[in-house]
């Protein structure tokens, strides 16, 4: 059974060009019909100057890579090589729930601090990371999004991995979205243009008037992660006592569950204490369904309103394109007005 760190927080050396990257897919992989797309979101990666090694996990005909052992060796033998700087999936899938009980999380916690990226599914990894070593991770764009053009006022997740301990940055929404659909990888690997042809700002939920707060980041996707509440993958209670004394800046997203899903997963979640040292909740813009009586913007609000924080909702941290990467453990400040919203990570 894995145990909280003593130590605080821990960054990951900045990448640097002819540092290393590993590529595995500790969920799904890519089936041949989509690996064009996989060499183009390779090629981007090496044009920054990585070198990349790519895994032996990848294989795509079912709904995991490999055996859920295969995949968890892999992944650990990959952020614990000192000669691997960052380990980016492919993409997210549906059950990386397997690989938590056998990942060596002795191992993982005597390593050299390694980034580890991606969203969706590996939720269920990157949280408990964080969580259980102390290791600074990375809720970012997904390597199949890569070669997508960043918008302005965001950064990608490359972006991020270069940055030093202590830097700082602000991303603002662009104001723009996509209503719908995803683009057809199989059918145009190269891709560059992200469709984004809706406008829309974040919407705070619980109430009206100006937000500025400030805490350490943690979250991830609701599906994956409301089935971790209650064990000691997800216990926020030691993290926030030992990093986070002003609290935490908690964000959730929902991929593609109903709103009555959301409503009790969001409530099992606080209900297990996921919520408790929140000082604000960021929830992601989502295009999963509403249900006839019960919006996604009245769901978070019927589970999570008792909490009684600030909500902010639309916060471009969920499937919904474009990506704002959040790295957990990261110090943040949100700012949101009429005229403005803003995050602002600083990675001490």
């Amino acid at each position: 059974m894995p145990t909280p760190p003593s130590p605080p927080l821990r960054y990951p050396a900045p990448l640097r060009p002819g540092d290393r990257i590993g590529v595995t897919a500790p969920s799904s992989g890519v089936p041949a019909r989509l690996r064009a797309r996989l060499d183009v979101a390779l090629d981007d990666v090496r044009a920054r100057g990585y070198e990349v090694v790519v895994g032996a996990c990848m294989d795509g005909a079912g709904h995991v890579s490999a055996p859920a052992a295969e995949r968890a060796a892999e992944l650990t033998a990959m952020l614990c090589d000192p000669g691997i700087r960052a380990v980016v999936p492919p993409w997210g899938g549906e059950t990386a729930i397997d690989l938590l009980p056998r990942l060596d999380w002795e191992r993982l916690r005597a390593a050299e601090p390694t980034w580890l990226v991606g969203f969706s599914d590996l939720s269920t990894l990157l949280t408990p990371l964080t969580l259980l070593t102390g290791v600074a991770t990375l809720h970012g764009n997904n390597l199949m999004d890569t070669p997508y053009a960043v918008p302005d006022g965001l950064l990608s997740w490359l972006d991020v991995v270069a940055a030093p301990r202590g830097h700082r940055f602000t991303q603002v929404p662009p104001g723009r979205h996509r209503s719908t659909g995803w683009d057809d990888y199989a059918a145009d690997p190269g891709v560059r243009t992200c469709t984004l042809d809706a406008t829309g700002r974040w919407t705070r939920l619980d109430g009206t008037g100006d937000v500025t707060v400030a805490g350490r980041l943690i979250g991830g996707c609701i599906e994956t992660l409301c089935h971790l509440t209650g064990t000691p993958y997800l216990d926020t209670a030691p993290f926030a006592r030992r990093v986070a004394p002003e609290g935490l800046l908690v964000y959730v997203e929902a991929s593609g569950d109903d709103a009555f899903t959301i409503c009790r997963a969001l409530h099992g979640m606080r209900l297990a204490g996921f919520f408790d040292h929140a000082a604000a909740v960021l929830i992601g813009r989502t295009a999963a369904p509403d249900a006839p009586s019960l919006s996604q913007h009245e769901a978070v609000l019927d589970a999570l309103g008792p909490l009684g924080v600030p909500l902010l909702a639309d916060v471009e941290c969920g499937h919904v394109p474009p990506f704002l990467p959040l790295v957990n453990g990261a110090r943040a400040r949100v700012v949101h007005t009429a005229e403005r919203s803003a995050l602002t990570q600083t990675l001490e």
